[in-house]
């Protein structure tokens, strides 16, 4: 049965430039990712070369300066990027997304010196990162951290494993959090890590239920020695530097989540408008119209809020609880909205033969990565009425 090719997501876009941008992404997307996404995902082949080619387009630094190679974008224009990415691709745009999230921290708190010796490489150089913070024992607290940096001279040695690393194992470099001081979050700071370090090796990557082509590995650090050059930001501070960067990174979360809801939505639209049943498309019935309509509802909602969010930051103001909020509604709807997917399709939607049981799996991780529901829920809630009490 024929499958007709979803129409373009009529965008908001604040400049022609922006407008330009969003039609490259959409022709590298239906050229490069999608025609190889199935084929790539069941055998568990991560896209190297695709991320080169966004790094040569200048996709991979969209969000940050340009003197150091970024592309001087808004957030609203980057994360519509990275939905489009998601949409073809989970693995290419959670890739883009954790990329991002791994240069902030020099983007944001590295000195003069650090940014032009090394964001260039990074953001345009064809150069791919990852980001440490959780460990096998510390995931939601993240302030228990145990890889430990001790000072050795003008050099930091650093020694523990890192856990659910997104690129673990084949990142050019790593931003490493890891304590060199007291217990807690006061006790944290932030490494600029290459990739080649002498006792830093990547473990197997884990066997997942979805994004198999992404790996996901634990990290070793076996006295792994950087210099005081590659020390982001002050002694202590690095816990600071690794929520600010997750505010930022869970609007990431959100656009690809929506992403992957819209792709799981065109995918049933042009299904149940194609498939016939009783001697009519079974798009005419109406428990199916209105499951549809449901679904495209939550992909808009969840669209307007992550760009609600943006918009906030764009603008300077304080964005955090609103990047919880988008986090935790979109990739909820992204779960609804792909579960419905393969409803639509019924035992076609799952069977390989159809995408949507590849985004029912993939769309799961996306309510677990870069702080659970639970965790937004707990943010949230703090905006709200205060810090728990003891």
């Amino acid at each position: 049965m024929p499958e007709r090719a979803p129409q373009p997501v009529d965008r908001q876009l604040p400049t022609d430039e922006a407008r330009d941008l969003i039609s490259l992404v959409r022709d590298i997307a239906q050229r490069e990712i999608a025609p190889k996404a199935a084929e790539e995902e069941d055998a568990g082949r991560f896209p190297r070369e695709v991320f080169t080619l966004l790094s040569e387009s200048g996709l991979l630094g969209l969000p940050y300066d340009a003197e150091y190679g970024g592309g001087d974008q808004p957030y609203e224009v980057y994360l519509q990027v990275l939905e489009e990415l998601a949409a073809a691709r989970l693995t290419v745009g959670l890739g883009v997304s954790v990329h991002t999230l791994a240069s902030y921290a020099l983007a944001a708190y590295g000195t003069k010196e650090q940014q032009v010796e090394h964001l260039p490489a990074i953001l345009g150089g064809g150069l791919l990162g990852a980001y440490c913070l959780s460990e096998p024992a510390s995931g939601s607290d993240a302030a228990s951290l145990r890889t430990r940096a001790v000072r050795d001279g003008d050099d930091w040695v650093i020694t523990g494993t890192k856990a659910w690393i997104t690129h673990g194992g084949i990142a050019d470099f790593y931003t490493v959090m890891a304590r060199t001081g007291e217990e807690g979050a006061r006790g944290i700071t932030a490494f600029l890590v290459p990739g080649d370090a002498a006792g830093l090796s990547g473990a197997l990557p884990e066997k997942k239920m979805g994004m198999k082509g992404s790996p996901t590995a634990q990290v070793h650090l076996d006295g792994v020695r950087v210099g005081d050059d590659r020390r982001i930001g002050d002694e202590g501070q690095g816990f600071a530097i690794a929520l600010s960067a997750l505010d930022s990174g869970r609007l990431g979360i959100a656009a690809c989540a929506i992403g992957v809801a819209q792709a799981a939505l065109d995918a049933a639209v042009s299904y149940a408008t194609e498939r016939r049943q009783f001697g009519k498309p079974i798009a005419d019935f109406q428990g199916l119209r209105f499951m549809l309509a449901d679904m495209a509802t939550q992909v808009e909602a969840g669209r307007a809020l992550y760009l609600s969010a943006a918009r906030l930051r764009d603008a300077g103001r304080p964005f955090a609880k609103q990047a919880a909020m988008a986090k935790l509604l979109c990739t909820d709807a992204a779960m609804k909205v792909t579960t419905d997917a393969v409803q639509v399709l019924g035992g076609y939607g799952y069977t390989a033969d159809f995408p949507v049981e590849r985004y029912m799996r993939e769309a799961k991780v996306l309510q677990i990565v870069e702080g659970t529901n639970q965790i937004q829920r707990m943010v949230i809630a703090r905006h709200l009425a205060g810090p728990e009490t003891r």
